[in-house]
């Protein structure tokens, strides 16, 4: 059977725009494994399906509101229930569709799936995590990276059996490494939270290699990586930024005179392919794991082409069950 997603497409800077293209790019791509549901404002989706050649297959549901970057999470419940980040989750909720996708304010879809969907039982804290390049061309899942600033011991160990189960299923790894990220390998080291998580993940049936450091996150060592979302979240802001920052350096080089324009030119098919792997539209989004229900969050600057990576990865997740295994996980 074909796995209904739900896109919101109002969520994201460039909606409904980017949503519809990047949408009809996974229908493409993914075909009779893929059962699209559109949620926004009607009167603005049909006309770009319309444009598009698009007069079936795509199914568009009406939310009236829409959800900002400048609303506060906590109020969605009660005052936002006509928005279509409300709606599609609790299509989700209500087991009408089997994912839910935005690139709207992240805060909101954390908060919202989370009350409406319910946590997978055994989840202390849902949490959110982010496949990171290395050196070895093989992603490094980071876990929390933004979902809970605040995280206890128990949180961490759930951060570790959850991203863990999401690292094998989806890299097919059978025995993910994970680490705990400190500001040292020695047992001793770190905050009293970090040194009672690293109590617990010594105990759990995983393989745990101990303390690492953000030097070992780009080293491609280690398959899973834990934090606390405060350092996460920070860490992926950084990295985030590191693409448009060598993009700019490669740029003034390039102005300094004829022969940096020649080398840059001469390099540019090795530059393009080292880049691709930083670039966040190569991942699409991030999954927000531990709710009762697929949920991936995007940038609010989503490309089509991040879009449509976004629904695959929806779909691979529903596939691979992977909320099911966490459940059978932590049990």
């Amino acid at each position: 059977m074909p796995v209904r997603v739900v896109l919101d497409a109002m969520g994201g800077d460039h909606a409904p725009r980017n949503e519809i293209l990047g949408a009809l790019a996974a229908c493409k791509e993914l075909g009779g494994e893929l059962e699209l549901i559109l949620v926004g404002r009607q009167e603005e989706l049909q006309p770009l399906l319309t444009k598009e050649g698009v007069t079936s297959g795509v199914r568009i549901v009406h939310a009236p509101d829409v959800v900002t970057m400048d609303d506060e999470p906590s109020s969605i419940i009660k005052q936002r229930q006509n928005s279509s980040l409300y709606v599609g989750l609790a299509m989700v909720r209500d087991h009408q569709a089997d994912a839910f996708v935005s690139g709207g304010n992240t805060g909101a879809v954390m908060a919202t799936a989370t009350m409406l969907c319910g946590r997978i039982k055994g989840v202390s804290r849902p949490t959110i995590g982010s496949f990171f390049p290395t050196k070895t061309g093989r992603p490094t899942l980071l876990v929390d990276v933004g979902a809970n600033v605040e995280s206890k011991p128990k949180y961490l160990a759930d951060y570790a059996i959850m991203g863990e189960v999401y690292t094998r299923l989806m890299l097919g790894i059978e025995r993910p490494r994970v680490g705990l990220l400190n500001v040292g390998e020695e047992d001793t080291k770190g905050t009293e939270v970090v040194r009672a998580a690293h109590e617990l993940m010594k105990a759990l049936p995983i393989n745990f290699v101990g303390n690492v450091e953000g030097r070992d996150i780009l080293s491609g060592e280690n398959d899973v990586v834990v934090c606390d979302g405060f350092e996460g979240n920070i860490v992926l802001k950084f990295a985030e930024s590191i693409l448009s920052f060598l993009k700019e350096k490669i740029r003034r080089y390039a102005d300094r005179g004829v022969l940096q324009k020649i080398a840059v030119v001469a390099i540019a098919p090795v530059l393009r392919t080292v880049l691709r792997d930083m670039d966040y539209q190569e991942y699409g989004g991030v999954p927000l794991l531990g709710v009762n229900g697929v949920v991936i969050i995007g940038h609010g600057s989503s490309s089509p082409k991040a879009i449509a990576n976004m629904i695959k990865r929806a779909v691979e997740v529903v596939q691979r069950d992977v909320n099911g295994h966490i459940e059978r996980a932590l049990q």
